[in-house]
């Protein structure tokens, strides 16, 4: 069983900053892909930034410039440094990640989400 748990979430005023973090654990040989979405109140999931194992980078451009995604490949982990964050950001913040399981050269790939963490804006 593979599982992702992010944390880091809160309520911060309008220009403050929030690190997220997201760590995978069970029986993980490998993890490719993985990236944050966020679902603002009454709005659809949306894709925020993702980091390929080998640290390429993607970012919606709402947040260019703000957000900083990274992750330590040795500790299954990703984090997501969010600065300059405007209440428009409030969101419910989801990891994913693309996890591969079982065999070493042969795993079993899955799409993995986490619960989500609340992140608040306000003053």
């Amino acid at each position: 069983q593979v599982q992702v748990a992010e944390s880091g979430g809160g309520l911060v005023q309008p220009g403050g900053s929030l690190r997220l973090s997201c760590v995978a654990s069970g029986s993980i040989v490998n993890i490719r892909d993985m990236g944050w979405y966020r679902r603002a109140p009454g709005k659809e999931r949306e894709f925020v930034a993702s980091i390929t194992a080998g640290g390429r980078t993607k970012y919606t451009s709402s947040v260019e410039g703000r957000f900083t995604i990274s992750r330590d490949n040795g500790r299954n982990t990703m984090y997501l440094q969010m600065n300059g964050l405007q209440p428009k950001d409030t969101a419910v913040f989801y990891c994913h990640a693309q996890v591969g399981s079982g065999a070493y050269f042969f795993p079993d790939w899955n799409d993995v989400w986490g619960q989500g963490t609340q992140v608040t804006i306000a003053s």
